[in-house]
């Protein structure tokens, strides 16, 4: 069986696309849903030296664009990319954060099945026409509702349990983790200083940066405030909007090797919903049993990898990420942070896209957005920072509060 190959890959701006009116804090949509779906795919197609003919199938990986936007059945809204994509085949695919990832996954199950030769992967979310708290409300819809949602828990909340169970677990002080998560942090915020696509491009890139936040103004007031212990406001990801897009085929119908980049390898593996039923908070179960998956199709270690980008919607999930990939040893990642490792100078360098603290989480967008950075990398034509050695990368992309786990090992042909 030949293996899918990305051929072509496109990742609009992210940012905050509304404009708010102070006074009636109504909100004026600046790049709506609909644009964003169709500027990448339109994008991707064109990147792959196609025509939209070309396409056999487009598969959306969209969060809760009903809750977002009062849009359900968006899979159709593809068929505006171009009126040749009429009465193709259309799916929306949805598993939280991690829903442009599991499209992409369908999508390359209909290539190695041979009922598709090109298909379409788009991941979309508009986010910030919500306020603040209803848009929490709906991102809880994806925790487990009865035990968590419902009972006022936030994502925040809910990663905040694994950075407490994770300090407890190996014994680090306060001040260690809180300079292991700023460190994280900063390193993001560096690279996606470099990133033109980036949300945010002015962050905090030193850990005495961050610091400096989190004292008190003459107002009383702090810029890095505590959202949910120990976890602060620079430890969250942001509300973001934008969209990306993938073309795939089979390895074997590739005709210019030098801009195909095969997956050689994917991991998808779900944990239980609700955290009170796991057996422990302090890693990533789920998250390694789909790195063992994908590693094991693709054939190789944690040694071959050259750039990974990693889900740190929070501080403390991008290392407890970088240890399931075996990138660190279990409860050494924050020490190997803190030690310099995983810059764009190290043998493995992680987020130089400036992750999803820098770049931007629109949830449905985000894995799709993973997959075409790295993309971009391994054929040479890098979005912002340039990895020193790229040959093999890593996408690690996680839905809700690490549930579903999709890894997928990219490799340059």
């Amino acid at each position: 069986m030949s293996k899918a190959s990305i051929i072509g890959a496109y990742n609009t701006e992210f940012g905050a696309f509304v404009k708010k009116d102070k006074a009636t804090g109504l909100m004026t949509d600046t790049k709506t849903y609909y644009d964003l779906l169709v500027e990448a795919g339109r994008g991707a197609i064109a990147d792959a030296g196609l025509e939209a003919k070309d396409i056999d199938a487009i598969y959306v990986g969209s969060c809760s664009p009903g809750s977002f936007i009062n849009q359900e059945h968006v899979a159709p809204l593809a068929a505006e990319i171009d009126p040749a994509l009429r009465f193709k085949p259309m799916t929306r695919c949805e598993c939280a954060c991690a829903s442009s990832s599991v499209a992409l996954y369908d999508a390359v199950y209909a290539v190695e099945a041979g009922r598709a030769r090109h298909v379409l992967v788009i991941g979309v979310e508009k986010m910030n026409l919500l306020p603040t708290p209803q848009m929490t409300h709906v991102l809880a819809c994806c925790s487990h509702w009865p035990t968590e949602g419902s009972r006022g828990m936030s994502f925040p909340m809910l990663f905040a349990e694994y950075a407490k169970g994770y300090q407890a677990h190996y014994k680090i002080s306060n001040e260690e983790l809180e300079k292991m998560l700023w460190t994280a942090g900063a390193l993001c915020y560096k690279n996606g200083a470099e990133n033109p696509l980036a949300h945010v491009q002015n962050g905090p890139t030193t850990v005495e940066a961050i610091m400096k936040l989190n004292e008190l103004d003459a107002r009383g007031k702090c810029k890095n405030m505590m959202i949910a212990a120990p976890l602060r406001l620079h430890d969250c990801s942001l509300v973001t909007d934008g969209a990306a897009a993938l073309v795939i085929t089979q390895t074997a119908n590739v005709s210019n090797r030098n801009r195909a980049v095969e997956i050689a390898g994917i991991g998808h593996s779900v944990e239980r919903l609700a955290e009170n039923v796991r057996p422990n908070m302090y890693d990533l179960m789920a998250g390694k049993n789909a790195v063992a998956k994908a590693f094991k199709e693709a054939g190789i270690s944690a040694a071959d990898i050259d750039l990974a980008e990693v889900h740190d919607c929070f501080t403390i999930n991008q290392i407890l990420s970088t240890e399931a990939l075996g990138l660190s040893a279990d409860g050494r990642g924050g020490y190997d942070y803190l030690e310099g490792r995983f810059t764009r100078d190290d043998k493995v360098a992680i987020n130089l896209s400036g992750g999803l603290k820098s770049k931007g989480h629109p949830v449905g967008a985000t894995g799709a957005s993973m997959h075409a950075l790295i993309y971009k990398q391994l054929i040479g034509e890098p979005i912002g920072v340039k990895a020193r050695q790229a040959d093999i990368g890593v996408a690690f992309n996680v839905g809700g509060s690490a549930v579903t786990n999709c890894v997928t090992v990219l490799r340059k042909l």
